[in-house]
């Protein structure tokens, strides 16, 4: 009763942070669907992609909602509360080319299997995945966040999925108000990383692809 008094006067005593009831959900589940942004707004108007770095390995998950996010250590998860930053080395970036449709009757359960599998004989251990291609663009931002959520089992730090019309419809549906989803629309498309289906003008460390048909 205590840790649960003492959350809620910190959510009242501070600004910018939100406590999340017990029994609301995996954690992960709650912060695609009510805490991840996408874009933030501060104070000023200044406005900038949202981030996420977590205490858990499956923290990537939101990559799927279009929102760059891994796990870290308890220690350097604190000091980014305190307003500290993350520092790291530049990660290599690996390009996913996913083409074609899944078949009636395949599930994502089936996709992140293969995928996993090609990623690991690839070798992704500490880097970023970016997916791409009309195959991408075809999937559902739920199973875009069952593949990102299987990151720790391919070892990447990142399954990254760029946002796009899904992503916004994604928004809508988990009660995003239409003034931040149009918002959303335009930061993306004004700084160039709104769509999800070409890679033209991107240069990636290596590439590998799989055509969803198959």
């Amino acid at each position: 009763r205590e840790r649960f008094l003492f959350l809620k006067w910190a959510q009242q005593a501070y600004k910018n942070m939100l406590i999340v009831p017990p029994g609301s959900g995996i954690i992960h589940q709650v912060n695609c669907e009510y805490l991840s942004r996408v874009v933030m707004e501060d104070q000023t108007g200044i406005v900038y992609p949202d981030g996420c770095v977590g205490t858990d390995s499956h923290t990537p998950m939101v990559n799927g909602v279009g929102v760059i996010g891994w796990g870290v250590g308890g220690i350097e998860a604190e000091s980014v509360m305190l307003g500290q930053p993350v520092t790291m080395v530049l990660p290599e970036v690996v390009g996913f080319h996913l083409t074609g449709a899944l078949r009636p009757g395949v599930s994502a359960t089936d996709l992140v299997l293969t995928i996993t599998q090609r990623l690991r004989k690839h070798g992704v251990v500490a880097k970023f995945v970016e997916f791409f291609g009309d195959g991408a663009e075809s999937l559902t931002v739920t199973t875009r966040m069952t593949v990102a959520n299987m990151c720790p089992e391919y070892g990447a730090t990142i399954g990254f999925f760029p946002i796009d019309e899904k992503s916004l419809e994604y928004l809508r549906i988990t009660g995003r108000s239409e003034e931040k989803v149009a918002l959303t629309e335009a930061y993306m498309k004004a700084n160039g990383l709104f769509g999800i289906g070409d890679a033209k003008g991107i240069h990636y460390s290596s590439t590998l692809s799989l055509d969803l048909t198959e």
